[in-house]
C-alpha cells in the first residue's frame, strides 16, 4: 500500500477532509504533517483507511469513524472519536475531555490520560486508558467498557447506564449510584482479551469494576431523595 502524504498547515478543514477521503478510496495510506493541533481532523472515515498524524490534533479528531485505524502521535482535544461505530484510535499521549462521546462500536486507546467525562453517553465500543481518567467519566454510559489502568478522577461512573467503567488504580471517589463490584473470572478474561491485543494484558491486576446501583432507573419524580443524589 503506497504512503500518500497531507499536507495540514492553514489549509481549509473541508479540504483537507476530502483529500483524506480520497485517498482512503485510492486504498493509500495516509500521513499527515504539520497538522498544527487543528481541529475536526479526520471525519468519518471509512472501514479499512489507515490514518497517521504527526504531533498534535484538536478537538473531534476521528469523529464518526466507520471503520479506519488512526493514530496520532502525541495529544488530542476534546471529543476524540465521537461517534465513532467501528474501528481503532491510538493517541500516544493525552486525550482531552470527552473521549469517545456517544461511540457506539470499535476501540480508543489513549496511552495516557484523558480528561473529565471520558466516554460520556456511550453505546458501545471499548476505551482503553493506560493513565488516569478525569472527572465523571462513564456519566451516563449506556453500553460499552472504559478500562483505566491508572485509576479514575471524582465522580467516577456517575449516573452509569448498562456501561461499565474498569480500574486497576486509585479512585478518587464515585459518582451517583454506582456500585463497585468483584468481576467474575469470565468478565476479567473478557477485559484481557480487549488488552492483549495492545500488549497490556497483565493477570495480577486487582479490578474494581462499577457498574449502575439503578436507583435512578426508576425513581418517581416525588421521590426528593433520590432526586437529591444528583
Amino acid at each position: 500500500m503506497s504512503e500518500h502524504v497531507i499536507e495540514v498547515g492553514k489549509r481549509h478543514i473541508k479540504e483537507i477532509n476530502e483529500e483524506m477521503q480520497e485517498a482512503a478510496a485510492a486504498g493509500k495510506k495516509i500521513r499527515v504533517v504539520n497538522t498544527l493541533s487543528r481541529h475536526n481532523l479526520g471525519i468519518g472515515l471509512p472501514d479499512g483507511a489507515e490514518l497517521y498524524f504527526e504531533g498534535s490534533t484538536g478537538y473531534f479528531c476521528g469523529g464518526l469513524n466507520t471503520g479506519a485505524t488512526i493514530e496520532v502521535e502525541r495529544n488530542t482535544g476534546w471529543a476524540l472519536g465521537e461517534g465513532m461505530s467501528k474501528g481503532y484510535i491510538t493517541i500516544g499521549g493525552y486525550a482531552g475531555m470527552s473521549c469517545g462521546a456517544a461511540m457506539i462500536g470499535g476501540t480508543i486507546h489513549v496511552k495516557g490520560d484523558t480528561g473529565p467525562r471520558c466516554g460520556v453517553a456511550m453505546k458501545g465500543g471499548n476505551i482503553v486508558v493506560e493513565g488516569k481518567i478525569g472527572y465523571q467519566s462513564g456519566f451516563m454510559a449506556h453500553s460499552g467498557k472504559i478500562i483505566a489502568l491508572g485509576g479514575a478522577g471524582e465522580s467516577c461512573a456517575d449516573a452509569l447506564w448498562q456501561g461499565e467503567v474498569w480500574t486497576a488504580g486509585p479512585i478518587d471517589s464515585l459518582g451517583v449510584d454506582v456500585e463497585v463490584i468483584e468481576p467474575t473470572a469470565e468478565e476479567v478474561a473478557e477485559v484481557d482479551a480487549i488488552l492483549d491485543p495492545l500488549g497490556l494484558k497483565d493477570t495480577s491486576r486487582e479490578w474494581r469494576k462499577m457498574v449502575s446501583g439503578q436507583r435512578l432507573w426508576y425513581f418517581e419524580s416525588r421521590d426528593a431523595s433520590a432526586w437529591l443524589m444528583i
